[in-house]
This record gives C-alpha cells, sequence and structure tokens, in this order.
C-alpha cells in the first residue's frame, strides 16, 4: 500500500511532465517563429499544381520584379495595443493616383509584407495606395510567437487608425491571403470605423483549432486528444490566446462588412471545405470566387483574370 501510495505522485508528476512536453513541442512546431519550419519544405500540399500556366506565371514573376525595382515603400511602425506593446512594422507605398483609396495586405504563415508585391502591385495600378505590414513574429516586426490572424485582428485595427488618422476622407480594402485571409476574418468581427468599406479574403482557414487538428492528423496521424489540448495549453501560456477563441468562424458571423471569400478547389493545406464555414457563417453582402485545380495560395496564379476580374468586379461596388 505504501508503494502505492509513492508510485502515484510519482506517475502524476510523469504525466504532468509529459503533457508539458508534448504541447512545448507542438508550440515551437508551428507557433514559434524563430524555429524552422521544415514541415513546410516539399510539403505535398503546397507542391505546385498542373493547373499553373508556366508562362503566366513567368509573366506575372517579372512584371512583380520590375514593379519592386521601380516602386520603393517608405515604412511606418506602430506599437500592439495589447500588453506586450510590440513594435509592429508596415510597408506603405504610396499612390499619387490614389483619391483617399487605401488596402491593407496581409501576408500568410511564415512570410512578411515585402512578400505581397504580387497584391501590393495589382491594387497599386488600380490606383491604390498599399499598406503591407509584417504580422507579429514575422519580418521586422517584434513578437515571440506566430498570432495565426487571432492576436493579428487586433494590429490591424492599429493600421488601420494610422491610415485614417493619415487620411481621414481614406476609404478602406482589407485584403488577406491564408494566414493573411483568416486575419481579415478574424477582424471583420471588431468594432470597424466606416472608412474599412470591403473584405477580400483568399484561402483562410475556418478557426486555427480546425486547421491544426488537420495538420496534425496529416503530419502525424494523431487524435486531437491529448496532444491539441496540451498545445493549447502551453499557447496560453506562452502566447497568451486560446486557441479555441481563435474562430474566423464566429468572428465573420459578427462582420458587418461586405466579404468576399476566395478558395482554390483543389486545395488540400487549408481544405476546401472550410471555405463553406466561413462563407455560410457570412450575414453580410458575399460572394464567392471558386477556381477548378488551384491548390493552397494558387487561385491567383491558375485564372489571375477571373481572379482580378471578380475582386474588382466586388470592391468597386462598396468604393467610391
Amino acid at each position: 500500500m505504501k508503494k502505492l501510495k509513492m508510485i502515484i505522485p510519482v506517475v502524476i508528476v510523469i504525466l504532468i511532465g509529459a503533457y508539458f512536453f508534448v504541447g512545448n513541442y507542438f508550440f515551437n512546431f508551428a507557433l514559434n517563429p524563430h524555429q524552422e519550419k521544415e514541415f513546410l519544405t516539399d510539403n505535398p500540399h503546397l507542391a505546385q499544381s498542373e493547373a499553373v500556366s508556366a508562362a503566366v506565371a513567368e509573366a506575372s514573376k517579372l512584371a512583380d520584379a520590375e514593379f519592386s525595382k521601380s516602386h520603393q515603400p517608405s515604412r511606418w511602425s506602430a506599437i500592439s495595443t495589447d500588453k506586450l506593446k510590440l513594435k509592429l512594422n508596415g510597408y506603405v507605398y504610396e499612390n499619387k493616383q490614389a483619391e483617399h483609396k487605401w488596402v491593407i495586405v496581409a501576408h500568410g504563415y511564415t512570410m512578411d509584407g515585402l512578400g505581397m508585391t504580387r497584391w501590393v502591385r495589382n491594387f497599386y495600378e488600380q490606383g491604390y495606395n498599399v499598406l503591407a505590414p509584417d504580422a507579429r513574429g514575422h519580418g521586422e516586426s517584434e513578437g515571440d510567437y506566430i498570432g495565426m490572424g487571432w492576436h493579428d485582428r487586433k494590429d490591424i485595427l492599429v493600421w488601420i487608425d494610422q491610415i485614417v488618422e493619415k487620411d481621414p476622407a481614406a476609404d478602406i480594402v482589407l485584403f488577406g491571403i491564408s494566414m493573411g485571409g483568416a486575419t481579415v476574418m478574424m477582424a471583420s468581427g471588431e468594432e470597424l470605423p466606416e472608412n474599412v468599406k470591403v473584405i477580400v479574403e483568399d484561402c483562410g482557414y475556418s478557426s486555427v483549432m480546425d486547421v491544426f487538428t488537420y495538420q496534425l492528423d496529416d503530419l502525424f496521424g494523431l487524435p486531437p486528444f491529448p496532444v491539441m489540448n496540451a498545445a493549447n495549453t502551453v499557447t496560453k501560456i506562452r502566447a497568451g490566446y486560446d486557441l479555441n477563441e481563435a474562430s474566423a468562424v464566429k468572428q465573420v458571423a459578427k462582420s458587418k462588412t461586405p466579404m468576399l471569400f476566395i478558395h482554390g478547389e483543389s486545395d488540400s493545406f487549408v481544405p476546401f471545405e472550410e471555405l463553406d464555414e466561413v462563407f455560410k457563417a457570412a450575414k453580410v453582402e458575399k460572394e464567392r470566387l471558386t477556381i477548378p485545380g488551384a491548390g493552397h495560395g494558387e487561385a491567383e496564379k491558375v485564372d489571375p483574370k477571373k481572379y482580378w476580374g471578380t475582386i474588382w468586379s466586388f470592391v468597386d461596388k462598396y468604393m467610391k
């Protein structure tokens, strides 16, 4: 009996240790910006699909390179409104032809604002001032964790305020791709100023818990319990947010801003089915664009004419 009493506390300690070890491992694996994300390398879900035209891709790549040479952005800085007071970095492409039109373009997981040239260029050529911020923990923005759009949604509000302070008559589009798509969807549920006229999201996920659960099964063949529970506990401690709260679906359901939803039909990194969840949740004026054959983040590459034509057709209805 005495031995049993001695063994039970040891077992409990081991189980607690294992719980936090697992949680910490998966936090570092997915949310530590300073740890290399090897699972993105040679990931079959991110391989270029056959639907991408080599000629079209090369032409767009050359146009992006030429734009980058001839348009050097200025840099803005901002301070996050949470207790961390992170210094955030943003790249601004001011356009003399803009006439108060602005867009904030939100990048994807492990990218940065400078990697958004394709979208910066197209909005700029349509007469927009463009702000391309680095999400916290990315690029030149401070942060020891990846917010997956949740805390970043509040940072978007900070950038909106900066634009309005500079240009009180600004009409603003929010655009995001992948994690950036989730970011603008999550921002849509906040109290946005009237300056924000329309939102466009491209291949964003329905919630952080959903996308992590999917990736856990895909990469490791593991069930969500107890791994996601452990990861969530460590995320609360190290990043200060609950993975269960970080829901684009719940935020979109509160939105009052017109929204265009875009997704590639062959996306297997953020499953195509997640589009239905966020689209159905939206109670605003909305449209959806799906591109056959397009994988994750490939909608623009597969059919740029339809992609941009749909964006301008939707966005122009709400911009002056």
